[in-house]
């Protein structure tokens, strides 16, 4: 019998995707093949803290969250330099870590960092692409040096935003709605969409709690979602297109936080959307190119917008997607063939083949040997 691959699962963390992070981690757990994994659970608290397997176990069936994690950090001596990630030593043997952290932490290349230091697998992207693909205008800029098609936007941060007005941003975008977005959030979480100047100073203020960047990008016409799921290292490929109906009744709904996780009765899910063949192989290539060149591995699913016209405009990358009952990303793996357990088995062997692959690379130490230092010359005129 083969030995069990030990796997430590992270969900939770301290971000406004908190709660998304359970429902994906249950369902991810749920389809896991037990007689290949070994799972164990790790939360991350609200406040950033990974907490023992038994009381995470605990949250993880349901109890409430706040008193099992309030009586665990008056247990634990937060003094230490490593109080944060000390429960990680409650087990002998890790194999892989596998996050299910959604926003902050899990997404922006903390955690990715952490495992690589830890010198373990892991699942997902890297340190760098997580964190550029975290960064909406990070990664708008890779699209366009990519020639990847996006929407334009204009950045605004903590020293410029009083330079802005909504009036003069509809001047330069064109479009009298406008999306304002943090840079660095995911789920739709501090983004709002804007038609008058009362509007835009509340999206404002609402994003800038998130993050010192904010883009305020232009509206498509009647724009349509549609998503698709990447998968695989350096050759990576990609399901059938998913695609979301808003209500026609009301013009201004927009598949926000509410409609992604709380409240998707008014949706409709279309799996697969029915697209002309000629733009599923647009929205497909430009979802590859971007994968590439944004350096991503493992997962993401690719978000895009099709104009009126039916132009495709690419979102953004989600590099730890959500996998709710609701979620996209695997449920157009599921309609391209792709069954939820063997997708697990995917992800988890493309961890450990880029680990592999990553552990090939060499670094070189050379000895600097005896220092010597050559005459410095001091001019002390043109210092003065």
């Amino acid at each position: 019998m083969t030995e069990k691959l030990h796997i430590a699962m992270l969900f939770g963390g301290n971000s406004s995707e908190h709660d998304v992070s359970k429902r994906s981690a249950r369902n991810i757990y749920d389809a896991m093949d037990k007689s290949k994994y070994d799972v164990t659970i790790f939360l991350i608290s609200k406040a950033g803290y990974i907490m023992n397997p038994e009381d995470s176990w605990r949250v993880f069936e349901g109890e409430d969250e706040d008193p099992i994690v309030a009586a665990a950090m008056a247990k634990l001596n937060t003094k230490d330099p490593l109080a944060t990630i000390k429960n990680l030593g409650a087990l002998e043997q890790i194999d892989l870590f596998y996050p299910v952290v959604h926003g902050n932490l899990g997404e922006d290349g903390t955690l990715q960092a952490l495992f690589r230091l830890l010198q373990k697998p892991y699942i997902g992207p890297g340190t760098a692409a997580s964190a550029l693909s975290f960064d909406k205008d990070l990664t708008k800029r890779i699209l366009n040096q990519a020639g990847v098609r996006n929407t334009d936007y204009v950045l605004l941060t903590d020293q410029n935003k009083d330079d802005y007005t909504y009036e003069s941003l509809v001047a330069e975008l064109g479009t009298e709605v406008l999306f304002v977005k943090a840079a660095k959030q995911g789920s739709s979480v501090g983004i709002s969409r804007v038609s008058n100047a009362e509007e835009y100073k509340a999206g404002l203020a609402d994003s800038f709690q998130y993050d010192y960047k904010v883009l305020v990008e232009k509206s498509l016409d009647h724009p349509r979602e549609v998503f698709i799921s990447v998968l695989g290292n350096e050759e990576p490929r990609v399901s059938k297109i998913g695609g979301v109906v808003l209500p026609d009744s009301d013009p201004d709904v927009w598949y926000d936080y509410n409609n992604k996780f709380v409240d998707a009765s008014g949706m409709i899910f279309e799996l697969p959307a029915e697209l002309p063949e000629k733009l599923v192989t647009e929205i497909s290539q430009m979802a590859i190119d971007s994968y590439k060149a944004l350096g991503l591995v493992g997962l993401t699913r690719m978000d895009f917008m099709l104009d009126s016209d039916g132009t495709p405009y690419l979102g953004e990358p989600n590099t730890l997607p959500g996998f709710t009952n609701i979620s996209l990303y695997p449920q157009m793996w599921q309609v391209s063939g792709l069954s939820y357990t063997h997708l697990i088995d995917e992800i988890v062997n493309y961890g450990l083949a880029e680990f592999e692959r990553n552990a090939k690379i060499s670094y070189d130490f050379v000895s600097l040997g005896e220092e010597h230092v050559g005459e410095k010359k001091y001019n002390a005129d043109i210092a003065e």
